[in-house]
């Protein structure tokens, strides 16, 4: 890799920042938009590379995303970590908060290993244009098909009208996905195993399998988002080594303002994907993933 540009830096990490919670993968994206655009950008921005400068700056990408979410849920996470810290100390599980503390606890266990053990086989393989494109039809199909299956078992776009102590509609919400058995909540965060595929997206499966066990879209949503900020933070925590050594180096400015643009496209994407799952479904996101899949397999194709 010669450099990482300022555009690459800009582009990569805005469609990092809004691609990571949006359905539609953004590792899947990092892989086919340097290979659509060719040239310096497919040499710069190669993700397959076994020692590529270019995971340098994914990382930093992912550690700014997380604190995004953190920043968009703080309030949520102080009352989340305050029943775990709780649960610990009095040796209970009794309350909302407490249970929905360990169901993200045991739910981040499968992926949390899963990653460590194939991420690099995973991404080293299958990390290609082809393939990517590919399993991103196959993310457009599974989500169309999660819409409908919802649809034939009447799941509602949002959940049943409820009252917490504090009038708060976030507080209702998570109470809802406090009562998911242990069973399905881990269900649902095994399903972010998937999105070690480049394609296929980490809420995508999420929200498909949230979806596939009863709850509404905007719960399942709110679910995975809540899910994706410890998977984020350690994927990014665990290499951020690579930052301050050899493959960071030359390019540590653009991995900056890279992060900032992804921190603030985070923030604004997970903004608006709260609202949007209320009364909207997963099928627009679907089909962009199928046209946008078949035109890059297209593409490789004739070019």
């Amino acid at each position: 890799m010669s450099g990482l540009s300022w555009a690459e830096a800009i582009v990569v990490g805005g469609l990092q920042g809004v691609a990571e919670l949006f359905p539609v993968s953004s590792l899947g994206h990092s892989v086919l938009l340097p290979a659509v655009i060719g040239g310096t950008w497919a040499q710069d921005l190669d993700v397959g590379a076994p020692e590529s400068p270019y995971l340098a700056f994914v990382v930093g990408l992912h550690v700014a995303t997380a604190v995004a979410l953190i920043i968009y849920f703080r309030r949520d996470w102080v009352r989340i970590l305050g029943g775990l810290l709780t649960s610990i100390g009095r040796r209970e599980v009794r309350t909302p908060d407490q249970r929905l503390a360990w169901l993200l606890v045991v739910a981040t266990i499968p992926v949390g290993v899963t990653g460590l053990a194939l991420e690099h086989l995973f991404r080293t393989v299958f990390s290609r244009p082809v393939p990517a494109a590919a399993f991103l039809v196959l993310n457009g199909v599974v989500l169309i098909l999660a819409e409908r299956l919802a649809a034939r078992a009447r799941v509602p776009a949002e959940g049943p009208a409820e009252s917490t102590a504090d009038g708060s509609a976030d507080v209702a919400a998570d109470h809802r996905i406090a009562r998911l058995p242990v069973g399905r909540a881990v269900l649902v965060g095994a399903a972010q195993v998937a999105a070690l595929l480049p394609g296929i997206s980490r809420s995508g499966s999420a929200m498909t399998a949230g979806l596939g066990l009863g709850l509404s879209r905007a719960d399942a949503a709110r679910f995975s988002f809540l899910l994706a900020t410890p998977v984020i933070l350690a994927a990014g925590v665990l290499k951020l080594g690579d930052l301050a050594g050899p493959l960071g180096d030359g390019i540590r400015p653009q991995i900056l303002v890279g992060s900032l643009v992804s921190g603030i496209g985070a923030y604004l994407s997970v903004r608006f994907l709260t609202r949007y799952f209320e009364h909207r479904s997963l099928r627009p996101f679907g089909v962009y993933c199928i046209v946008a899949g078949l035109g890059c397999l297209v593409w490789f194709a004739v070019r």
